[in-house]
């Protein structure tokens, strides 16, 4: 008897870049798919294939970012946004989708925050994809992944972020 254990692997590029396009600071880290985001997941793949009485969860809509350094969790406190900034939907050709051949299959998110958006004093510390409405602070029913950054200092009002994720469905 084989075991397999199967995973989503969850993965951030932030990149802070000033008013010439010169990268100023950028991070790059794992995040977690949070309880909600094993939901959206899993309830696509099933839903609605015979009368199973599973609905598909609502799509990712965009993200979010803000200054809260909450530690990260699948449920409860850390599972979604901690102190909300701003949000926005995600950049028009995004999400997309790609197989790699015996590596799984990629879904691939990203938000550009353009000059004089998310203007703050604040480094910008955590980052959310979420679904519904990306101008409120998200919940965790709301939340399919969270993460902290690092090294992402004050969004100056002519910077630009670009927030980059990207998950991997793995089989065994």
């Amino acid at each position: 008897m084989s075991n397999e254990r199967g995973k989503i692997k969850g993965h951030v590029v932030a990149e802070l870049r000033g008013p010439d396009g010169e990268l100023k600071a950028r991070c790059e880290t794992d995040n977690l798919i949070t309880d909600t985001g094993d939901i959206f997941y899993g309830s696509r793949a099933i839903a609605g294939i015979n009368t199973n009485g599973v609905s598909a969860a609502a799509q990712p809509s965009g993200m979010q970012i803000g200054t809260g350094s909450t530690a990260v969790a699948k449920s409860g406190a850390g599972a979604a946004m901690v102190t909300y900034l701003i949000g926005q939907a995600f950049d028009s050709t995004f999400p997309t989708g790609a197989d790699v051949a015996g590596s799984g299959y990629t879904a691939t998110y990203k938000t550009t925050y353009a000059a004089g958006t998310g203007t703050t004093a604040s480094a910008i510390t955590e980052a959310c994809i979420v679904t519904g409405t990306v101008t409120t602070a998200g919940t965790t029913s709301t939340t399919i992944a969270r993460v902290l950054l690092t090294g992402i200092a004050s969004k100056g009002a002519s910077d630009t972020l670009t927030v980059t994720w990207t998950h991997t469905l793995l089989g065994s």
